[in-house]
C-alpha cells in the first residue's frame, strides 16, 4: 500500500491516487467473487428450535440465492401444478394428493401434502386437503374414531379402513404448525383438530384391535396401531422432532411423555442402524432387530429400500431442528454418505440388504405393480443429498450437485413416480435451501 508524501520517486499524488483506487478496486473484486463463491459445509451446532435459523445448503455449494429460490418454486409447481402432478382439486373446497402409480389416496400422501403446503404458506392447498381428509379418510365414530383410513379410491371410497401410523404422525405436526401460522380461526379450529387426533389416540383400549398409535412400552411409533403393527416398527416413521413440537404446541397435557417419546425415537434409530453401512431395515423390533417373519427369514422387510429411503431425510430434519443427537447423526450422515459413494454416486441402486449385498432375486420389492428391477432412483438420491445437512465432507458437494441436476421423468424402461419420488425430492429441496422449519406462533 501506498504512503502518501511529497515527492514519491517522482510520482504526482494523482497518479498515486490513481494507482490506489485501481488497487482497492481490484480487491474489492476478488473480495466479491470469493463471497459468492463455494463455502464449506459446516452443520450447525444449534437445532431451529432454539436458533431460528435454518441452513441454505446450496447457497453454500456455490448457488445463487435467486438461482435457489427458482429452483425451488419449480419443484413444487411440478409436484402440485405441472403435467405430471399429483394434487387433484374436486368440489371448489376440496382435494388430493394421489400416488399415481397405484391409483390411490393415501394418509402419508395427503399429510406430506399438508405439511408441503404449510411449509410453503398455502393455506388455501392445506385446507383442501385437510377437508378431503376429514370427508372421507377419517372417522368420525367407532373404535377407530379419530384415525384415517390409510387408502381410498380418488373417489373417496376406502379401500381399507385401518390407519397406518406415520399419516397420524404427519398429520398432527402439519396441524400444529398450521395453528402457528394461520391461528384457529380462519375456518379450521387446527389445534383443536391435532388435539382431537391425540385424545383419540390415547383412549385406545385395545378393544377391537385397536390400539394407540404409540406403543405405551417402548414409547415408539408402531407400525400399524392395531394387534398385528403395534408389535413392530418402521424406522422409516421415526423423527424425533416432530415429538418436541407436539410437547411444545400441542397444549394436550403430555410434554414430558413426548420428550420421552423422542428421546426413545433417537435411541431405536441407534439400535436400527447398520454400524458399517448406515444401512437400514424397511421394518423391524423396537430394539432395533431384524424382525423375523418365519422359517428364520424375513422375505425382504430386513432390507433396505422404499420405506427406507426417508431415514437420511428424517435423521437430517431433527438435526436440523433440534441437533440433540448430533455427535452420533453427524457420524451417521457422513457414514450413509460414503456407502453410497462407494457404489457409484450416479449407479447406486435403491434396495440393499444392510450388510450392503444387493438382495436376492425373491427379497426385492417390485414397486406399483411393475417387475422387480434395481433402479438408480431419484427419490433415493434426494434423501441422501438431504443428509448434507449432517456433514462437511467434500463428497456432500457432489450429492447436492446430483440433487439439484436430477429430474423426476420416467426410466427407461418406462416406470415413473411422479408421487413418492416427486415428494421426497420436493421435500429435500426445501431441507437444503432452509425452507423445511419449525413453524413457531405468529406474533
Amino acid at each position: 500500500m501506498y504512503i502518501f508524501t511529497l515527492p514519491y520517486y517522482g510520482k504526482s499524488i494523482n497518479n498515486l491516487l490513481m494507482e490506489k483506487t485501481l488497487f482497492l478496486a481490484a480487491v474489492s473484486v476478488a473480495a466479491l467473487f470469493t463471497s459468492c463463491g463455494p463455502k464449506t459445509l459446516v452443520p450447525a451446532d444449534k437445532g431451529g428450535f432454539e436458533t431460528g435459523e435454518y441452513r441454505n445448503v446450496f447457497v453454500e455449494a456455490g448457488y445463487s440465492a435467486k438461482e435457489v429460490d427458482a429452483k425451488l418454486n419449480q419443484v413444487f409447481e411440478e409436484v402440485f401444478f405441472g403435467p405430471d402432478k399429483v394434487y387433484f382439486e374436486v368440489e371448489d373446497s376440496l382435494a388430493y394428493v394421489s400416488d399415481i402409480k397405484n391409483n390411490d389416496v393415501r394418509t402419508e400422501g395427503m399429510s406430506y401434502g399438508m405439511m408441503v403446503a404449510v411449509q410453503m404458506d398455502r393455506k388455501d392447498i392445506f385446507d383442501k386437503l385437510f377437508r378431503w381428509c376429514k370427508k372421507y379418510m377419517q372417522h368420525q365414530d367407532g373404535p377407530m374414531e379419530g384415525y384415517f383410513a390409510w387408502s381410498c379410491k380418488t373417489d373417496g371410497t376406502r379401500n381399507a379402513q385401518g390407519p397406518a401410523s406415520d399419516g397420524e404422525l404427519y398429520y398432527v405436526t402439519s396441524l400444529l404448525f398450521a395453528s402457528n401460522r394461520w391461528g384457529d380461526d380462519t375456518g379450521i379450529n387446527y389445534k383443536a383438530e391435532a388435539q382431537h387426533i391425540l385424545d383419540c389416540a390415547f383412549a385406545k383400549d385395545g378393544s377391537q384391535g385397536v390400539k394407540n398409535f404409540i406403543n405405551m412400552e417402548h414409547k415408539l411409533i408402531t407400525f400399524t396401531p392395531d394387534n398385528w403393527g403395534y408389535t413392530y416398527t418402521d424406522p422409516s416413521y421415526h423423527i424425533p422432532a416432530f415429538y418436541e413440537v407436539w410437547a411444545k404446541y400441542a397444549d394436550d397435557g403430555r410434554a414430558d411423555f413426548w420428550n420421552e417419546c423422542a428421546a426413545a425415537a433417537r435411541e431405536y434409530l441407534h439400535n436400527s442402524i447398520h454400524e458399517e453401512t448406515g444401512l437400514n431395515p424397511d421394518q423391524n423390533n423396537f430394539d432395533g432387530s431384524i424382525r423375523i417373519l418365519f422359517n428364520g427369514r424375513h422375505f425382504g422387510t430386513g432390507n433396505f429400500r422404499y420405506d427406507s429411503w426417508r431415514v437420511p431425510m428424517n435423521i437430517a430434519l431433527d438435526y436440523s431442528w433440534s441437533c440433540a443427537d448430533k455427535e452420533w447423526q453427524r457420524a451417521y450422515g457422513e457414514k450413509i454418505q460414503n456407502f453410497f459413494y462407494s457404489q457409484g454416486i450416479d449407479t447406486f441402486v435403491d434396495q440393499y440388504c444392510v450388510d450392503g449385498s444387493i438382495p436376492e432375486e425373491q427379497d426385492i420389492l417390485a414397486a406399483g405393480g411393475w417387475t422387480k428391477v434395481l433402479r438408480h432412483s431419484v427419490g433415493l438420491v434426494s434423501t441422501v443429498a438431504a443428509a448434507s445437512l449432517l456433514c462437511d465432507h467434500e463428497i456432500s458437494r457432489e450429492f447436492i450437485d446430483r440433487l439439484w441436476n436430477s429430474k423426476n421423468e420416467p426410466y427407461e424402461d418406462g416406470y415413473f413416480d411422479a408421487y413418492y419420488d416427486g415428494l421426497l425430492r420436493l421435500f429435500a429441496f426445501m431441507h437444503l435451501s432452509g425452507n423445511y422449519r419449525v413453524i413457531t406462533p405468529a406474533e
